[in-house]
């Protein structure tokens, strides 16, 4: 029985006496080098070769193996950014080196070649190995045409720390404590190999391969990949989360701005059957003045699968789209990766030999075939004048577990890029489309995802789950942990995509699709879709819960200067919109396990309901200056746990004491009514700041400059609102605002609806402006 066998069975007074026997031998057996090179550290013990390179001060990445250390993959697309190594210094201790950056430390133990990773002020972090005499890294050969290994790395876990992250799972859990993940891409299961800790540190497993977390056994942490070139993963240190992922997005890549219309709501179903029926849609919406900003074409549309030609239900595509311009909306169409037989693309595809599966996929590591993938669909639709894509089954699905293995791709043994399609179908899309056009944002929506997937300007949603409450609070956890693993735009189908089909005309099933509908209100994309018994599922056919849904529908709309403005913070500064609480109280030990309230922004605390006939929840409110009832304006105090009221028109929801938020007017479709007042509602108690962004709203314009910030300002203690000096400027730019301002208390400022008396109102023309309460 090896050592770490004994460590699993054995109580722990058995293990003390075990740890003290090998303590004098086993302890000394390694022979273990260390050296300053070129690259950084090099590390050579009697298993294996390391290299730890400094990538600047909060970040180091390792790669180890039984040689020369290699990367896990010997392509890495989804690594934008090199390391280029950083200063650091290397020193000689008694039993360790010191490897020392500007925020981190590392002691490289000369007993066992064991790595503890610590901050600057020698803190540990994170420690490898179970004992320091176990061999924590393994490389367990497999049979394949090149040397690769089964690679695993196991690290110490102390009983105060929780582990998020690691993409999109269905446990219902927020808090990975205690779990086994698998990642590898599934329908409603997304691989992104980011792990983030309560103790400040993230971890970036690098490699596409299939990999695998395991903390089952919670005082060991393991990560393993399936068939690669080594050991390899980035160690980044914030601490806080925010920090954490902006070393995230600065390896892999930044997020775009979306048009300002990608922010409202998508009306999707499956499906609508003719172009009659698309353009009646958007039609009707406008006829009862129900606010809605894209329309969804779901799939079959076409002759044959992957084909780009209309079937006869859709004569003339690009006349149905005009159509729905001229109602200011915006169209989304669906497409698959995959191509039947009969259809000029696959035959195409097939004689270049780009198709990697039997379904049809095609080859995304291969340039060719993008280009092919993109002349022969997506650019025939961008000439119809098509806004969205739709990029479904990006698993793929022909794999259980993303591509299957046994092909050989562009890149090489596909078992090395087991989880990459996603990254790469998407960036098909976006690069085509960015050389095609500045004029016109991306925005793709996608099944699955991979790390820096956000460059691509993709959102991922939830995939097909069930049209029920079960659905609808495993998606909570899910969306927070894929927040958290710095991919920031996410959303679900409001309603499940079915199975069981819910009927609109159900009052059980109206009751599941009106606390989905109010918590998608806060998901960073805002989209119905969905599989009903019924074939309807807009909100008019909801019966009395209607209002409701249009209630809702236009508190998003009236949050669009809100939401626009944090989604310019995501690309300008790499924020994360929908944030599990750990992220901004991280200290706090009450939150880390809560997995159904989350922060949407710096001042919504949002609490879904989930549960059937629910008209009250438990809310924890987190430590703060204060909190405010949105709904009644009322005041509260922070760290506490109360019953809020929850009526089926009702979430809980709660501002934090020194938020400004901007709200709009009441609107159709974004940027309807660009010179109506903005709203100002200042909730006292606390310091606050926002940073009000606009621009044209669509274009690549903001790229070089083409939009204006107002910095806006709350100083409690003096009880002033400074609403700073406007900078930048963008054609089609007002040269002046209205703003109405209120402070908000008991039945003043509060609730969706604007308000008629206001406690001021001025006009604006970019200049500094300061009012105090009197």
């Amino acid at each position: 029985m090896d050592a770490q066998a004994i460590y699993l069975s054995a109580p722990l007074w058995f293990l003390l006496g075990v740890a003290v026997l090998f303590s004098g031998t086993e302890l000394h057996s390694e022979t273990v080098s260390v050296s300053q090179i070129n690259e950084g550290v090099s590390v050579k013990t009697n298993r294996d070769q390391l290299l730890i390179q400094a990538c600047g001060d909060s970040v180091l990445h390792i790669t180890g193996g039984p040689e020369v250390p290699k990367p896990s993959s010997p392509q890495q697309p989804w690594i934008v950014k090199p390391c280029t190594p950083g200063h650091f210094s290397l020193a000689k201790e008694d039993k360790f080196y010191l490897l020392s950056t500007g925020e981190l430390q590392v002691k490289i133990s000369l007993d066992s070649g064991g790595l503890v990773f610590a901050n600057k002020a020698g803190n540990s972090l994170l420690t490898e190995g179970i004992w320091s005499w176990s061999s924590t890294r393994h490389y367990d050969p497999v049979q394949t045409q090149d040397r690769h290994y089964n690679v695993s790395e196991s690290f110490q876990m102390p009983e105060d720390e929780a582990i998020y992250g690691l993409g999109q799972h269905q446990t219902g859990l927020l808090n990975y404590r205690g779990l086994a993940v698998s990642l590898a891409q599934n329908n409603t299961d997304v691989a992104v190999p980011l792990l983030i800790s309560t103790r400040g540190y993230g971890l970036l497993w690098n490699t596409a391969a299939r990999s695998m977390m395991n903390n089952q056994f919670p005082r060991t942490l393991r990560l393993s990949a399936d068939g690669v070139e080594g050991l390899d993963f980035y160690f980044l240190y914030g601490p806080e989360a925010d920090q954490i992922i902006h070393l995230y997005r600065e390896l892999t890549g930044h997020a775009p701005l979306f048009g300002e219309w990608a922010y409202g709501l998508f009306q999707s179903k499956d499906r609508y059957e003719t172009q009659d029926e698309l353009v009646g849609i958007v039609s009707k919406y406008r006829d009862e003045r129900v606010p809605l900003d894209t329309v969804v074409q779901d799939w079959q549309w076409w002759m044959k699968w992957g084909s780009n030609e209309f079937n006869s239900k859709y004569p003339d595509f690009a006349a149905a789209v005009n159509k729905i311009h001229d109602q200011h909306a915006h169209v989304m169409i669906s497409i698959w990766p995959n191509f039947d037989p009969a259809t000029p693309i696959w035959k195409e595809m097939n004689d270049r030999k780009f198709l990697i599966d039997e379904k049809g996929d095609y080859d995304v590591t291969s340039p060719e075939a993008r280009d092919l993938y993109w002349k022969m669909l997506p650019s025939t639709l961008v000439a119809k004048g098509v806004d969205a894509f739709w990029l479904d089954a990006s698993e793929p699905e022909a794999g259980d577990l993303g591509i299957p293995s046994g092909h050989k791709l562009g890149f090489g043994e596909s078992s090395l890029y087991t989880n990459i399609f996603p990254l790469l179908h998407t960036y098909g899309i976006y690069d085509h489309w960015r050389r095609a056009s500045e004029q016109k944002r991306v925005f793709t929506l996608t099944r699955s995802a991979f790390l820096g997937q956000q460059r691509n300007a993709a959102v991922t949603w939830s995939g097909d789950v069930y049209s029920n409450f079960w659905a609808l609070k495993h998606q909570i956890s899910a969306g927070l942990n894929f927040s958290i693993s710095g991919i920031p735009y996410w959303t679900t189908d409001i309603g499940g995509y079915g199975y069981p089909n819910g009927d609109t005309s159900d009052p059980k099933y109206q009751e599941v699709f009106t606390r989905w509908f109010e918590y998608g209100v806060f998901c960073p994309i805002f989209r119905t879709h969905g599989h009903r018994a019924n074939n309807q599922n807009e909100i008019w056919a909801y019966g009395s819960a209607a209002p409701t849904l249009e209630k809702f529908d236009n508190l998003r709309y009236r949050l669009l200067p809100y939401i626009y403005s944090l989604a310019w913070q995501v690309t300008g500064n790499d924020y994360t919109i929908m944030r599990p609480l750990v992220m901004d109280w991280r200290g706090t030990r009450q939150v880390w396990d809560v997995s159904d309230e989350f922060m949407f922004g710096p001042a919504f605390l949002v609490s879904p309901v989930t549960e059937a006939g629910a008209t009250t929840r438990s809310v924890y409110l987190p430590p703060a200056p204060g909190w405010y009832d949105f709904w009644t304006g009322e005041g509260l105090h922070g760290d506490q746990t109360i019953q809020a009221a929850a009526p089926l028109d009702r979430i809980p929801l709660y501002v934090r004491a020194g938020s400004i938020l901007p709200l709009g007017p009441e609107i159709e479709y974004a940027g309807a009514k660009p010179g109506a007042p903005t709203e100002l509602r200042i909730y006292r108690g606390a310091e606050g700041n926002f940073v009000l962004y606009e621009d044209q709203g669509d274009s690549y314009a903001y790229e070089h400059g083409a939009y204006s910030t107002i910095p806006i300002r709350w100083d409690e203690a003096s009880r002033t609102l400074t609403i700073g000096a406007r900078t930048g400027s963008y054609p089609g730019m007002l040269q002046q605002h209205t703003f109405r301002i209120f402070w908000v208390k008991p039945g003043r400022g509060s609730g969706p609806g604007v308000p008629i008396t206001v406690d001021r109102e001025f006009v604006y023309s970019g200049l500094e402006r300061r009012i105090t309460v009197p």
